[in-house]
C-alpha cells in the first residue's frame, strides 16, 4: 500500500462520521468505504477511536495553519485578528454543513479528541494575544482582548445562522 493510505484511511473515516457518528462507526465501516480489509486499515490506525483523533488532529491543525498565516499576514492589526478569528469559524462552518455528526470533533468536552479542541482554542488564544500586544490595539490587556474574541466566536457558533 502506498503511503498517502493513510490520508485515504482519514478521509473514510471521515465519511462514516458524516453518515453514522463516532460511535456508531465501526473499523468495517472504515474498510468498506475504503473497499479494503479491516486488517489493511489496522496497518495504518490502531482502531477507530485512533482514527477519529487523527481527523480531529488533521482538520485543527489545517485551522491553526490558517490562522497562523492570517497572523502573520503584512495587513493592519484587524484584519489579521478577523483572519484568525475566521479559521475557528470556517472550522465549525465545515464542520457543521456536512453532517450533524461531525460537529462532535468540536467538542471540547469529547473522551476522544476534546484535548485537541482545546490546544487549539489556546493556540487561537496565543495568537490573538500577540497581535494585540505588537499592536496596542483592543482593551489595556492583550489576553483580556483575545477571551473577549474568543468568547464572542464561541457565541457564533451557538447560533444556527
Amino acid at each position: 500500500m502506498p503511503t498517502d493510505r493513510l490520508t485515504e484511511v482519514l478521509d473514510a473515516t471521515y465519511t462514516c462520521l458524516t453518515r453514522y457518528g463516532v460511535r456508531r462507526t465501526t473499523m468495517d465501516d472504515i474498510a468498506s468505504t475504503m473497499e479494503v480489509s479491516r486488517s489493511a486499515v489496522y496497518q495504518y490506525v490502531r482502531g477507530k477511536d485512533d482514527a477519529f483523533r487523527r481527523v480531529a488532529e488533521r482538520l485543527h491543525i489545517r485551522a491553526l495553519e490558517r490562522a497562523r498565516r492570517a497572523a502573520a499576514a503584512d495587513a493592519p492589526a484587524a484584519e489579521r485578528i478577523r483572519g484568525i478569528l475566521a479559521a475557528k469559524l470556517d472550522l465549525v462552518l465545515e464542520l457543521t454543513g456536512d453532517s450533524p455528526h461531525t460537529a462532535e470533533l468540536l467538542d471540547e468536552k469529547a473522551r476522544l479528541f476534546g484535548d485537541i479542541c482545546h490546544g487549539f482554542t489556546t493556540d487561537l488564544r496565543a495568537l490573538l494575544i500577540e497581535v494585540f500586544a505588537e499592536t496596542g490595539t483592543g482593551p489595556p490587556d492583550p489576553a483580556d482582548a483575545a477571551d473577549i474574541c474568543l468568547a464572542l466566536v464561541i457565541g457564533l457558533e451557538a447560533t444556527e445562522d
